[in-house]
């Protein structure tokens, strides 16, 4: 769904779609799309701004994505509000230095005469994922000695940790 600066001149434009698995393009072959994303919301030109786009909604998707611990198929739900603000590149392409409050520091930047939502609804999910996922609280990993997955299977490799004052003489 494309949001054009001529229709939001006239009035506030509501969404309500759903995407089918594989419809947006993650830029990480790891990240897949479990399921419909579905979101609804409005989209609209601010008053008194140059072209400012505010796009609020809620949105709902589950991804799946390797554990960062064991590498298996983690699950991650994102089931959130969300109220974004876009104006267009050429105000932040200048040229010249300016200042930017609290809230321009949040906001994001468009091209041409109008705004993607699949677009959109890529950069939020990709800032709404964890720093790190994991399949499950308690995973335990990979064995940094022999790669087997201790949630499936106990080794008995033991990490001695090496004494660093040795070190120079394992080159000799």
């Amino acid at each position: 769904m494309f949001f054009s600066i001529r229709d939001l001149e006239l009035r506030k434009i509501p969404f309500d779609v759903e995407f089918p698995a594989g419809k947006i393009d993650f830029l990480d072959p790891e990240l897949k799309q479990n399921g419909i994303l579905r979101a609804a919301g409005q989209a609209e030109l601010l008053s008194n701004t140059l072209g400012e786009i505010g796009i609020r909604g809620h949105l709902r998707v589950v991804i799946d994505t390797p554990c960062d611990r064991c590498l298996e198929s983690a699950s991650f739900t994102i089931d959130s509000d969300f109220d974004l603000n876009y104006s267009p590149a050429e105000m932040a392409t200048s040229g010249e230095e300016i200042e930017l409050d609290e809230d321009e520091a949040e906001m994001g930047f468009y091209e041409g005469d109008g705004l993607d939502l699949a677009e959109v609804l890529r950069e939020f999910i990709l800032l709404q994922l964890p720093m790190q996922i994991v399949c499950r609280q308690d995973c335990k990993g990979i064995c940094p000695v022999c790669g087997e997955n201790r949630n499936t299977a106990a080794c008995d490799c033991r990490i001695h940790p090496g004494d660093d004052r040795w070190a120079a003489l394992k080159n000799l």
